[in-house]
Formats: C-alpha cells, structure tokens, sequence
C-alpha cells in the first residue's frame, strides 16, 4: 500500500509541471532522442534532462541508447496507473452528480 501510494505520488508530482506533460505528449507520439526533446524549450540541456529524470523515476518514460543517442519513449504502464486511480474519482463524482441530480428533480 505504502509503495503504491509513493508511486502515485511520483507519478503525480511528475505531472505536475506544465513541461513533464508536454514531454510526454510528445514522446507519446513518436520516440525521440533527448535532443529532439529538448529542441522546442528555451531550457539548457541539464534542465531538460532534469525533467527526463523525474518522469524516468516516475515510471512514464523509458530512456535506452539508439547507437550514441539516447532516445525517449512512454511507458504505458506509468500511465495506466494514473488513469486507473482518476477513473476511480470519476466514478464516486458521477455518483454524487446522480445523487444531487435526484434530489433537485425531487426538490424543485
């Protein structure tokens, strides 16, 4: 429970920052060498490779050698474990939304 819990955390925290989510947006679409991912920002190398360690850590991204480069791609399974957790919240709000949907027809 505990390390699922950190897990989320880090999963979150990571999708936090408006940078890390377009990262994975990109990176969602087609493999990209670190270079290419650093290319659209007007951040240093380091700062971006900051950024690819904490979603690494997180668990949404892999990074592997392509001959010299190292190239990014999404891990679904960092994904899927965010996705599970909101559609879990989705549900309960749907439900309370039908509750209050009932009494307001019930208590005009």
């Amino acid at each position: 429970m505990v390390e699922s819990t950190l897990r989320l955390d880090s999963i979150f925290g990571s999708l936090a920052d408006a940078t890390r989510r377009d990262i994975l947006k990109r990176v969602a679409r087609k493999e990209l060498s670190v270079g290419e991912v650093a290319a659209p920002y007007r951040l240093s190398l380091a700062a971006v490779s900051k950024h690819l360690q904490v979603l690494e850590k997180a668990k949404l991204i892999i990074k592997r050698r392509r001959g010299k480069q190292q190239v990014v791609l999404l891990a679904p399974a960092g994904i899927k474990d965010a996705a599970t957790v909101m559609k879990q919240y989705e549900a309960m709000w749907q439900q309370r939304f039908d509750n209050l949907e009932d009494f307001l027809r019930k208590n005009p």
